[in-house]
């Protein structure tokens, strides 16, 4: 079935299977290198946000918490928490919305309001 080409390059004896790495090892509970916790982080910083936007009506922190809900999707892996996830989504789009329903005129930025 197989049949061996002189010309071909590629040499079988040098073929290795593709190992990945484990997710945490088994000794410790430190990540192994290759585990990025962006998601991670980027979740819990969403959920800080979007608390402060809501509890303090500030505007831009809301708008943060969307933008850390969307860095915190792109970077999850397949096997993530979706409920988590959509959870934070939502509270950061509830965020603001009821910052813009208490207050509708447009956002100022931080360092617009010093001066």
């Amino acid at each position: 079935m197989s049949t061996v080409n002189s010309s071909d390059p590629r040499r079988p004896a040098r073929v290795t299977r593709y190992k990945s790495p484990l997710a945490v090892n088994p000794n410790s509970s430190a990540p192994v290198p290759g585990e990025d916790p962006t998601a991670d982080y980027m979740n819990v910083l969403g959920m800080i946000f979007s608390m402060v936007g809501l509890m303090m009506r500030v505007k831009w922190c809301a708008w943060v918490a969307i933008m850390c809900s969307c860095v915190s999707f792109a970077n999850s892996r397949i096997n993530d928490d979706t409920k988590q996830i959509l959870s934070s989504f939502m509270l950061s789009i509830s965020a603001v919305v009821m910052s813009y329903l208490q207050n509708p005129e447009p956002m100022k930025l931080p360092w617009e309001m010093l001066s």
